[in-house]
């Protein structure tokens, strides 16, 4: 899944190219998403200038004249820049023309989300309810503490909460405990003033890490230009269970936290 890393260089690759140009057509292949698609959607857009793109955790926030299209990118979505005569594939549900080149949304799995908003997009259902970005000054070891007072839940789990945190999704999760050296089964609620000042550096220093590489390119991410990322050949403990930790030389272990995988080292990790 796309996490903040990937959805934020999708940002960066998209805004510089289509800040200031106006929607032309719109062609909708497939309306079945996570939501379907509103039928009125090319009528709604058509003729709109973006102005702006944004981001709130992992969704993407276009701004236009007179409202916002929220986009997520599901499980395995990924939005390119292609020339608007390029053939669709299989999985390519929907275009928004600007000019000779179209914005396309991939989608294999069909979880993603393309809804209009006309008011103000930070109070829609989806947006409101999302917790502290995590790159923002505000998250803080202080932020942290205060947060997981009372909580029995793995601190794992509470990094990958949206309503706590924002965009640590469980790649990002993973590598950052490793960095810094807490075990992800560890009760949210136990951990000290200390142990939280460094799981939020850690926390940015992965995500920054992340941006640098492009992000992870596991299955079906791939950047705006059709390129990919790098940050997988970066991972210290995600996706290397039995390999030898880089820092100690003992094997990277794995089990399940709700319902996902967790990578860990059981000597750095305590």
């Amino acid at each position: 899944m796309p996490e903040l890393p990937e959805v934020e260089i999708t940002r960066r690759g998209l805004l510089p190219a289509l800040a200031g140009q106006r929607i032309d057509a719109v062609v909708a292949r497939h309306t079945r998403l996570r939501y379907p698609l509103p039928r009125t959607l090319g009528r709604l857009l058509v003729g709109q200038t973006l102005t702006d793109i944004d981001r709130r955790g992992k969704y993407l926030l276009f701004r236009l004249d007179r409202g916002t299209l929220l986009v997520h990118l599901g499980m395995s979505g990924s939005l390119r820049l292609v020339p608007a005569v390029e053939p669709a594939g299989k999985h390519d549900h929907l275009d928004l023309l600007f000019g000779p080149r179209a914005l396309r949304l991939r989608d294999p799995r069909r979880f993603g989300a393309v809804l209009w908003v006309k008011g103000d997009a930070g109070t829609h259902p989806l947006i409101a309810p999302l917790g502290i970005e995590p790159l923002s000054s505000a998250f803080s070891g202080n932020c942290l503490y205060d947060a997981t007072r009372g909580r029995a839940t793995a601190i794992k789990l509470f990094l990958m909460d949206s309503h706590a945190i924002v965009g640590v999704g469980n790649i990002y999760a993973s590598e950052s405990l490793f960095r810094a050296g807490v075990d992800p089964r560890t009760p949210a609620g136990r951990l000290s003033r200390v142990r939280c000042e460094r799981i939020v550096t850690a926390v940015k220093a992965t995500l920054e890490a992340a941006l640098a590489a492009g992000g992870s390119t596991l299955r079906d991410f791939i950047h705006s230009d059709g390129g990919a990322g790098g940050f997988q050949q970066q991972h210290l403990v995600y996706g290397r269970e039995a390999e030898p930790c880089l820092h100690c030389g003992v094997k990277v272990r794995a089990l399940r936290l709700g319902q996902r995988s967790t990578f860990y080292c059981p000597r750095c990790q305590r």
